[in-house]
């Protein structure tokens, strides 16, 4: 068996010595001056304790021995906070615990509601969430449950159920947005998701009732609306059929009677010509169009001193048009 006995620093050469701890040295300063960025990173330098610059992405240098410090920040990821429950697993089948302590709140009209919701945020100064803060996690929580608070305390609860659901969401952004950046925290809260909303377990009943009505009613006015929007239009198109006929009526009247003035101002002026012969065409016109339709039938004179076939004239005439 071979045995192993290491040198003594007190035979080595002074060289081999200090070529030792140059290597030690050249390790040490390398581990401590050199760092990767990853690329939704960005690290905040300083030097002594102060801020001296951001690095981006990639193989990054520094001054070693703990003189410079960097901080690296995530600044592309969308973080979540959770208010209400917790996930204990994600996946297909995701488990959450409850946190009755942040989700119970008072309503505007004296209610208790309990509300689930979750904040969305991305890291938009790096500087600025470093330094600026010092209880970053903690601090967005407080704000986001103040603002629900808030928004929460100003509706009646039928209205946090239903439809001032996206008003609240809409409404918490801008907030948390302008306090955040009063405080100077260096994020953006990209959207406030409001997960569940449901009254206390003993009157969730009640509530249930509530909420059936109200779809009834809601149902009950679509079915209302829906007749409005089938029998107005059909009611205005026939109205304005009647009207369309009735111009249409008294346009034709209007024709026919200028042209019936037409007709007797061309007949007067006939007759201002020839009065006697007008006179005796327009007798002739008369009784060919009063006996029109009747066959067989002589007209005399009062006095039975003359024979007049009125009702052969037709005939004849229409019999020599007929020869020609």
């Amino acid at each position: 068996m071979i045995k192993f006995t290491p040198p003594k620093l007190g035979k080595m050469r002074p060289a081999k010595i200090a070529m030792i701890l140059l290597g030690i040295l050249v390790v040490v300063m390398l581990g401590t001056s050199i760092f990767i960025v990853d690329q939704a990173e960005e690290a905040v330098i300083t030097r002594f304790g102060r801020y001296i610059g951001t690095k981006g992405p990639g193989l990054q240098f520094k001054l070693p021995f703990g003189i410079d410090h960097n901080y690296t920040v995530n600044v592309r990821a969308v973080q979540t906070e959770e208010f209400g429950f917790r996930t204990q697993q994600r996946g297909a089948r995701p488990v959450y615990t409850s946190q009755a302590s942040e989700f119970t709140m008072l309503t505007g009209d004296l209610n208790i509601v309990d509300v689930e919701w979750i904040i969305q945020y991305r890291v938009s100064d790096s500087r600025a969430w470093v330094f600026n803060v010092q209880e970053q996690g903690r601090t967005i929580r407080d704000v986001s449950r103040s603002a629900i608070n808030m928004l929460v305390g100003d509706r009646a609860i039928m209205n946090i159920m239903g439809i001032e659901r996206s008003a609240i969401e809409a409404a918490a952004t801008v907030f948390m947005n302008e306090t955040f950046r009063g405080y100077g925290l260096g994020i953006d809260v990209i959207a406030v998701r409001l997960q569940n909303v449901f009254p206390p377990a003993g009157v969730q009943e009640a509530f249930d009732d509530v909420n059936k009505a109200i779809q009834d009613l809601e149902r009950l006015i679509n079915e209302g609306q829906q007749a409005y929007n089938e029998v107005i239009p059909r009611a205005r198109g026939e109205a304005e059929q009647m009207i369309q006929v009735a111009e249409g009526y008294a346009i034709a009247r209007v024709n026919r009677a200028n042209g019936d003035v037409a007709r007797f101002n061309s007949v007067y002026n006939e007759y201002r010509l020839a009065p006697e012969v007008t006179r005796q065409r327009l007798y002739y016109e008369m009784i060919e169009e009063v006996f029109r339709n009747e066959e067989g039938m002589a007209i005399i004179d009062r006095n039975l001193d003359n024979f007049l076939p009125m009702m052969n004239l037709g005939g004849a005439a229409a019999r020599q048009q007929g020869g020609r």
